[in-house]
């Protein structure tokens, strides 16, 4: 056991079952008695001055929060102003989200189920959870500025903060045990935020007294309280997290108050806790999505930068781990500067990317690293922007940019495999989903070994956000609108159930678990073959093969065997027409850019399908034991670059069909060869001249010849025995997936 994890136990049995906190987690102390609470230093230092009246105890805490928030309150009109002419029309999402709100929920809310919208409709699981983390209340204290400082935007706040306070002292609230707890972590985190916000907008407001600042502070404590008492111990996933970074912030902004340096220490030992499990040592967040790794991001930034703010010493080790979450949003970056959409990424559902470009403006703020200032921004998402300091608003006047140099990359133990040509708008990038957290894969789709790619500026194979509330969010999650391999109706995701509250989330209880057979990246090409055990119950074995022959296109290849014949499937996304269907698809953009999907092999069938203005194709081979896709996924620029489905033997850019210098020998083998490359399928024999390769078992390989050097590359799954002839020279060796040997010529 490492210094680390015994220092963290031993200190949460002192913290959590040695520790009796004084500032109550079930009730809420009252703005005269908060005085009680205080560390008996700050009590000395305001009694000095005399009797420490409500008045005096405000005046302290705005200093306080002047000094220790990410923005002065006393600066609001001028910060407001600015807001206003960064974020132009923002007034009117703020006044839409304000009138949802305060049009659904009187400021003295209900807080337990059953109950009706003012409207007289019931509310359901998932309105009650956003109503529990109050963010539109945001909206709601925006609107009082928006309307010339109208007192009725503060009192609806201050009623809703009364209300919830009532609903615990009558203990009419919704528990997590019923599934949506109004004090579960994550919504009390979330709603902490939301309130430290609100709280320093109307800071300085004569609407806003002294005995309403100090209501608000007693009821944040009683939450720091109540996150404290409720999280002795390390648990798994980003609730947790955003609650722990809530109470960081509730302890050093409060750290005036008893028990608040226990809650920080602790508070920090979770983060840690979180960010040492569920960081991958290849810099992926753990769910193995883009935005649970963004909100991370946000949920260690808040406390990063009030740390900084307040110059309280941070561990080493939160720098390299914040940093790390930044530097792999950079290389899993599209070249357009966006991110592939992986698994429950819920932002804007139905899109193909993940707009990354803020949470890597947050990474420059922090950082100042030119690699991550060619994603910033010049601004910070509106979100953000009262989170951020006025002089790091200026550094974002003048940004430091440097195109990354990166191109193909790999995140091991998170389980992604990005091909990439480079970083100009128009080149082609291809990533690969081949990995399952073992822990929590809660968020994980129904997309084992799927693709998604990019070209000429246009996401051409994509994937879709999805969002918890719709219908069909299940339906999304899984195979179906993904691009893999099915057998027969069998579909990856299974036992897909909801979650207790009826929020609409939900998962599957069996996943593929997948193997990484082979990855390999090479001066010309990029190899990735792999395989899951998604149809092993019907009896069927499956893998597939991913070749990127630079920076042409890419060869997919899905093996299927069987004892039983079953019908073999690949599923496309887009919206394809069929050319020369079911060999050949093809998808078209506004750009004249467009996809073609070749079948070296024949299929049977070709069907379509879709759903929420997405499209897909489906290519199916019928009643086969054993059978092979081998598609070529082509991208191309212009009608004239397009696979020319008038040839009878269509070439591939330079590349050609099964006309080389090679004599190949085995059943159905096929072969792509440009100038002096070749790569074949299927072959357990190749000759030329004297040369005289022969393979123990039918292989796929990369064969290069030049320069008297003879390249020979296994891009199956399978282990080969090689032997090698060349006039008297013979060897003879073993070749793994993805290996590469080489023979000189003489």
């Amino acid at each position: 056991m490492t210094n680390f994890k015994i220092y963290f136990i031993t200190f949460l049995l002192i913290s959590v079952y040695g520790f009796s906190q004084t500032i109550p987690a079930n009730e809420v102390i009252a703005a005269e008695d908060l005085i009680n609470y205080l560390t008996p230093e700050v009590k000395a230092k305001l009694s000095k001055e005399g009797a420490i009246t409500e008045a005096s105890l405000a005046q302290y805490f705005r200093d306080k929060f002047s000094e220790r928030y990410f923005f002065d309150y006393k600066d609001i009109d001028t910060r407001f102003q600015a807001y206003n002419t960064i974020y132009t029309g923002v007034e009117k999402s703020h006044e839409e989200n304000a009138k949802d709100h305060m049009g659904k929920y009187l400021g003295p809310a209900q807080w337990k189920l059953p109950f009706d919208y003012l409207n007289g409709t019931p509310v359901n699981a998932y309105a009650l959870r956003h109503l529990a983390r109050q963010h539109k209340m945001v909206d709601v204290a925006y609107q009082y500025y928006y309307q010339n400082k109208d007192p009725k935007y503060i009192t609806y706040f201050k009623d809703q903060l009364q209300s919830l306070n009532g609903a615990l002292q009558a203990n009419e609230f919704e528990k997590i045990e019923d599934g949506n707890g109004v004090y579960e972590v994550f919504r009390s985190g979330y709603r902490v935020l939301n309130w430290l916000q609100i709280h320093n907008l109307f800071l300085g407001q004569e609407a806003y007294t002294d005995k309403d600042q100090l209501t608000t502070i007693a009821t944040l404590l009683q939450h720091g309280a109540h996150l404290f008492q409720h999280n002795p111990e390390f648990a798994s996933g980003n609730h947790q997290t955003r609650g722990m970074s809530a109470l960081a912030m509730i302890s050093m902004l409060f750290r005036d108050f008893k028990d608040t340096n226990t809650w920080y220490e602790h508070s920090m030992l979770l983060l840690e806790q979180h960010m040492s499990k569920e960081i991958n040592d290849d810099g992926f967040q753990f769910e193995r999505s883009i935005h649970y790794h963004m909100s991370d991001i946000d949920n260690y930034f808040y406390v990063y930068q009030l740390a900084k703010i307040s110059e309280l010493t941070v561990k080493p080790f939160w720098k390299e781990r914040l940093k790390s979450l930044f530097i792999t949003l950079t290389k899993i970056a599209y070249p357009n500067k966006t991110a592939p959409v992986l698994s429950d990424d819920t932002d804007n559902p139905w899109a193909t990317y993940n707009d990354i470009s803020g949470a890597l403006t947050l990474g420059y703020l922090l950082f100042e690293s030119p690699k991550i200032g060619h994603f910033a921004n010049d601004h910070v998402e509106r979100k953000m922007f009262w989170y951020v300091t006025n002089s790091q608003l200026k550094m974002l006047t003048h940004i430091e940019a440097q195109a990354p140099t990166m191109k193909s990359v790999e995140f091991p133990t998170t389980g992604y495999y990005v091909m990439r040509e480079g970083w100009n708008p128009e080149d082609k990038m291809m990533v690969i989903s081949a990995g399952l957290d073992a822990d929590k894969p809660d968020h994980q789709h129904g997309d084992m070994l799927g693709i998604q790619a990019m070209a000429h500026g246009k996401v051409m194979l994509p994937n879709y956000q999805v969002r918890y509330s719709l219908e069909d969010y299940g339906f999304f999650k899984n195979s179906m609108v993904k691009n893999v391999a099915l057998v027969d109706d069998e579909l990856q995701g299974k036992q897909y159930t909801s979650n207790q509250g009826g929020s609409g989330f939900g998962k599957f209880l069996e996943l593929p678990q997948p193997k990484v057979i082979a990855w390999k990246k090479n001066e010309n090409s990029d190899i990735f073959i792999g395989s899951h055990n998604g149809f092993e119950k019907s009896g069927v074995r499956y893998s597939r093969q991913v070749i990127y022959l630079k920076d042409d296109f890419w060869v997919v290849k899905d093996n299927f065997s069987s004892a039983a014949p079953h019908d073999y499937k690949q599923v496309w996304q887009g919206h394809y027409s069929l050319e020369e269907a079911p060999n050949l698809i093809r998808a078209s953009f506004d750009n004249a850019s467009g996809l073609d999907i070749y079948q070296l092999k024949k299929a049977d069938t070709l069907s379509t399908s879709g759903a929420r203005g997405k499209q897909w194709t489906v290519v199916t081979k019928k009643e086969q034991s054993t059978f092979s896709f081998i598609s070529i996924v082509y991208p191309y620029q212009g009608y004239a670059n397009r696979i020319d489905e008038n040839k009878e033997k269509p070439s591939f850019k330079e590349w050609v069909l099964n006309d080389t210098f090679w004599k190949a020998s085995g059943e159905e083998t096929y072969s792509l060869s440009k100038g002096e490359t070749a790569v074949f399928f299927s072959v357990n024999k190749l000759e030329f001249e004297k040369i005289v390769l022969n393979f123990s078992v039918v292989s796929d390989l990369m064969v290069t010849l030049k320069d008297k050097k003879l390249s020979v590359q296994a891009i199956g799954e399978h282990e080969t025995e090689l032997s090698f002839k060349n006039k008297s020279t013979k060897k003879s060796m073993m070749l793994k997936p993805g290996e590469t040997v080489e023979f000189s010529i003489k």
